[in-house]
């Protein structure tokens, strides 16, 4: 990236928004269109105090993803996918509580395969492979997910589904409430 261009802080969607149910279209390449995008997507997921960011949480309709699931304490590992496809999933599944900067402040435990192996195109546009396990994993796998319009709420009850839902729309009207009274 060019000293010239300046990183942004995008707007996150929050659910319930039919724009998080949208499916994700390819990339013809990474340009420095799509790297900007993919520059933008960290400084926005990092901003948010978040692990992982898909294009579609900001509006944005092409097949992007970033991750970082370092810790505090760990100096930052971005990774950068567009196109990720799921070439190889385990048998194994593990349990991890997952929450989105979609559904601000909601958790629910989710089952998805311990280990996968990814491909996508990186930030030059080079095709990539990457074994992933444990919550890098679950990372990709939640952010992929967003890609094709499904909310880590869509792998739990619909019970609790849509409790989660509902206390979304009541923070959501009482935003909306406070915003008008000032």
């Amino acid at each position: 990236m060019g000293k010239d261009q300046i990183m942004a802080i995008l707007e996150i969607i929050v659910a319930p928004d039919p724009r998080l149910k949208v499916t994700a279209k390819p990339v013809d390449g990474v340009d420095d269109d799509v790297r900007k995008l993919m520059d933008d997507m960290l400084e926005t997921m990092h901003s948010a105090q978040g692990i992982g960011l898909a294009s579609t949480q900001v509006g944005d309709p092409r097949r992007v993803l970033v991750v970082d699931v370092s810790g505090v304490d760990e100096n930052p590992d971005p990774i950068r996918m567009a196109n990720p496809e799921l070439i190889w999933a385990s048998d194994e599944n593990s349990i991890h509580e997952e929450g989105c900067l979609s559904l601000p402040e909601q958790y629910a435990e989710v089952v998805r395969p311990d280990s996968i192996r990814v491909r996508y195109l990186d930030e030059t546009g080079e095709i990539r492979e990457r074994e992933a396990d444990g919550m890098l994993a679950t990372c990709i796998q939640h952010e992929m997910d967003h890609l094709d319009g499904v909310l880590f709420v869509d792998h739990i009850s619909s019970l609790k589904r849509g409790m989660i839902l509902r206390r979304l729309i009541k923070v959501k009207k009482q935003a909306e409430a406070e915003a008008e009274a000032v």
